[in-house]
């Protein structure tokens, strides 16, 4: 964990913070007028959980996300991280929450060593640390080798592959070692055998140092694979449909077991009750 940030204290012996959000409702302001993109939302995230959310696009799981870390505020409701007396709203940038993008978004001018560093020389890393160069180096350092870039630090964005990348961002994410982890759908991007890959060093790096993770996926087998329990969310606005327990031995494999596939269906089933797919005809040969 970030030092001298203070959240040590209220991380719990199993790692990580607990999350709740209680009666959360957020609306976006546009030209058309207001867009209500969660409401009613409640969700207990127990500490040292991964947890993954799932729904019908555009139904608000990249807004929780930003909730949790404090990069938005709720119209309505609370959103709280820790339990007991020590829960707090969050703020973003102070360490106890770390967040990787969809897209890595690195900045092209940087190397990647600086890229992953950044968050350490901005306001969320204790002044001595924004003030230690060779600190922030030797931490962005160790955050790459453990997502196997230890040998990439001095390239920049353009000369990485899309999977690089990918750890890249991963790496920025963890360099603060957060209490909470937030993942949305950081392996979209990759092709089906690199993202089975991604999956298998996510679940590895979790059982190394268990953290509260809430992960952002459309996929079901993804979702399987990954967490302990499944969110499955409203269409918008969007609230908790179900909370699915995931009781499955880890580490888990890529091919899914006969208990694995039960749980799948039960998430499929889940999904077609909240959100009904769409899909129009082609041609009017094909709706005839």
């Amino acid at each position: 964990m970030s030092r001298g940030t203070g959240h040590e204290a209220q991380a719990s012996a199993e790692g990580g913070l607990a999350v709740r959000l209680d009666g959360v409702r957020h609306v976006f302001q546009g030209a058309r007028g207001e867009l209500v993109a969660l409401d009613g939302l409640d969700l207990e995230v127990p500490a040292g959980s991964f947890t993954v959310v799932i729904g019908p696009n555009g139904c608000g799981k990249s807004t929780l996300l930003r909730l949790v870390a404090g990069l938005l505020a709720p119209a309505a409701g609370t959103v709280r991280l820790g339990g007991g007396e020590a829960a707090a709203a969050p703020r973003a940038g102070d360490g106890r929450v770390g967040l990787a993008f969809q897209q890595p978004r690195l900045l092209p001018w940087l190397t990647v060593l600086d890229n992953v560093a950044l968050p350490l020389a901005l306001a969320g890393a204790p002044a001595a640390e924004r003030r230690a160069p060779a600190e922030r180096r030797a931490r962005a350092e160790r955050a790459l080798a453990r997502v196997g870039l230890a040998h990439a630090g001095g390239l920049r964005p353009r000369e990485l592959s899309g999977g690089m990348a990918q750890r890249a961002g991963l790496a920025r994410a963890l360099i603060g070692d957060p209490s909470v982890l937030l993942l949305d759908e950081p392996f979209s991007a990759l092709d089906a055998l690199t993202r089975e890959a991604f999956d298998d060093e996510l679940q590895r790096l979790w059982m190394e140092r268990p953290r509260t993770v809430i992960m952002v996926t459309h996929s079901v087998p993804e979702a399987v694979r990954l967490a302990d329990r499944i969110v499955v969310m409203t269409a918008r606005p969007g609230s908790v449909a179900a909370v699915l327990p995931v009781r499955l031995p880890r580490p888990r494999p890529v091919q899914p077991t006969a208990e694995a596939t039960e749980v799948d269906q039960g998430v499929r089933a889940t999904l077609a009750e909240v959100g009904p797919t769409e899909v129009e005809a082609w041609s009017e040969e094909a709706a005839g």
